[in-house]
């Protein structure tokens, strides 16, 4: 039987030696690649043959998986990918299903093994969790934060001030403000500073870098 071929992108040594190490002692999979910089890996694929995809989200450089798997979707839509994180950032697993991402498997906390959702993805499921890893922020459960105060709090974590963060939302400063402090009376952190470095701390939400023109 033919075995199929397996390209890793992960940036941590660690984890992309037990990734080596569970493709190897297969008979099903070959280990065609190993890398640590997703945006190499659409050329990769250009040249060689992959059947299926292990992608990390930011990997070395702060080269998104996402983006880079959104371009191999696109231009070869065969291709499996399962995207593998350890970072909780609630937009990622949306953004995946928007590309059309096969599988999401979270490093620490999924239940089923990685080769267990590999052989699943490769006969045609789509594996992915109810929802991200709940996190303890101070008094509160991350789980306890309104969808919109998230957004908030990734503007907040980039920097923005509340007019800022006001503008790029579409909502008012003091509307802003009211979300802020409803974050910091649920965990219980003294101002909104202690707020943010706590929850960049957990990985909760990531700041989009922006995009740039070449």
């Amino acid at each position: 039987m033919k075995k199929i071929n397996v390209m890793v992108v992960e940036d941590q040594s660690m984890p992309r030696q037990l990734f080596e190490i569970f493709i190897s002692s297969t008979d099903k999979y070959n280990l065609t690649a190993s890398i640590d910089d997703a945006s190499k890996a659409i050329s990769y694929v250009r040249t060689n043959s992959v059947d299926l995809i292990l992608m990390d989200v930011i990997t070395k450089n702060g080269a998104s998986g996402l983006d880079a798997a959104a371009e191999i979707k696109s231009a070869y839509p065969n291709i499996k990918i399962i995207i593998v994180t350890s970072m909780p950032e609630c937009s990622y697993l949306s953004r995946a299903r928007e590309i059309g991402i096969d599988s999401f498997w979270y490093k620490e906390v999924s239940r089923d093994p990685i080769l267990a959702v590999m052989d699943k993805t490769m006969d045609g499921e789509h594996i992915y969790p109810d929802c991200t890893p709940a996190l303890t922020l101070g008094l509160a459960s991350s789980r306890e934060f309104t969808d919109r105060e998230t957004e908030v709090l990734r503007e907040m974590t980039a920097g923005l001030t509340n007019d800022e963060i006001a503008a790029k939302l579409f909502m008012s400063v003091n509307t802003v403000k009211k979300h802020i402090q409803s974050m910091i009376d649920k965990t219980g952190f003294k101002n909104r500073t202690e707020l943010a470095v706590e929850v960049m701390k957990t990985g909760l939400v990531i700041p989009q870098k922006p995009k740039t023109d070449d």
